[in-house]
């Protein structure tokens, strides 16, 4: 087959489309405040309530994004009627117990990536959610943006022809310090679920079939969390080379090659970024990201989930609950290779 000489079009709606739904923050830190200021923006949902640890925080974070109610633990949050859906933006450490306590409340949920600390936990959730009736989502806000919907066509297509490799890296710089969140074993912290899951998921996404082989290296920081990790992922005969860091600001880019033509994804890859199309003989052939940029886009995974819970859907078509367990596993099985054990997993 020949590659087309052009992009296919995004299919993904804008996100003012999607029907409103009211929602909740759970914490009131940076990603809650860009998910606010992306809803605020660009969609029609209604922000009704916001909780954090302490009343002062969700006082202070009310009267930033307008929001009407603000309460002091996520319990009393939860017990609000008008609540339809929860944004969990707590530490990875609290995505189990935050996403059970709003599933048990009748709450549809959008929980941070990583999804929980580990599979098990993610099973539960997703388990919960299903006997429930209800969504449980994975805001891997990579996954509903235009520009990997412009991926899935070509793989979907078969433009790049056989997919033989993946390669993705995502690393940022952090001053050693044992109470940020990121150095922290007790709030699950380290690079490779902050940072490792971008790459691990797009490898995810992009590589064929179900089959996934994971082999990891890397090195702790001085409190036991990983600092690096170079994994490598297989799928057939299909391959992808990952790394994360928490030490050095990494080029942060991606490409996927097949035997036709390779797909590059410019920095920040998991970002709308500039996308190009290289065939293997002819011209090459870009999408630009879109007009949302930023951390605003994280807008269309609101929209997404919004849609889906009007549309009475069980599930994600672009995220599924499989795909987001699978990904967990993953990362248990690098947190494995290079010893990473969170406090109170060696007792479950």
């Amino acid at each position: 087959m020949s590659t087309p000489a052009s992009l296919p079009a995004p299919r993904t709606p804008e996100p003012s489309q999607a029907p409103p739904l009211r929602w909740a923050i759970s914490s009131t830190g940076g990603i809650a405040a860009s998910m606010a200021d992306a809803i605020r923006r660009h969609t029609r949902q209604e922000l009704v309530a916001v909780g954090s640890r302490s009343q002062g925080s969700a006082d202070r974070f009310a009267a930033a994004w307008d929001i009407p109610r603000a309460y002091e633990g996520i319990d009393a949050m939860l017990a609000d009627d008008a609540v339809d859906i929860v944004y969990i933006a707590s530490p990875h450490s609290q995505h189990h117990a935050d996403a059970m306590a709003a599933l048990h409340a009748g709450k549809h949920v959008l929980v941070e990536k990583a999804f929980t600390q580990d599979a098990e936990q993610a099973r539960e959730v997703l388990d919960t959610a299903r006997a429930a009736n209800l969504i449980a989502l994975e805001a891997m806000w990579t996954r509903f943006l235009p520009g990997t919907d412009v991926i899935r066509q070509l793989l979907e297509g078969g433009a790049l022809g056989e997919v033989t490799t993946v390669l993705a890296d995502h690393g940022q710089w952090f001053a050693p310090d044992p109470s940020h969140r990121l150095f922290a074993p007790g709030l699950a912290g380290g690079a490779l679920l902050d940072l490792g899951v971008y790459p691990l998921s797009f490898a995810d996404f992009a590589l064929p079939g179900e089959e996934r082989e994971l082999a990891a290296t890397g090195d702790l920081t001085d409190t036991g969390v990983d600092r690096q990790v170079s994994m490598t992922l297989r799928s057939g005969a299909a391959y992808a080379t990952l790394s994360t860091t928490l030490a050095a600001r990494t080029p942060t880019t991606a490409s996927i090659s097949g035997t036709l033509a390779r797909v590059e994804l410019e920095p920040d890859f998991y970002q709308p970024t500039r996308i190009t199309l290289v065939p293997r003989d002819g011209e090459s052939a870009s999408y630009d990201g879109g007009t949302i940029r930023g951390h605003q886009a994280m807008a269309y995974e609101a929209a997404h989930l919004a849609q889906l819970v009007a549309d009475g859907a069980s599930e994600s078509p672009l995220l599924p609950p499989s795909a987001t367990l699978r990904v967990m596993e993953l990362l248990d099985q690098a947190r494995r290779d290079v010893g990473v054990v969170y406090p109170g997993e060696g007792d479950r």
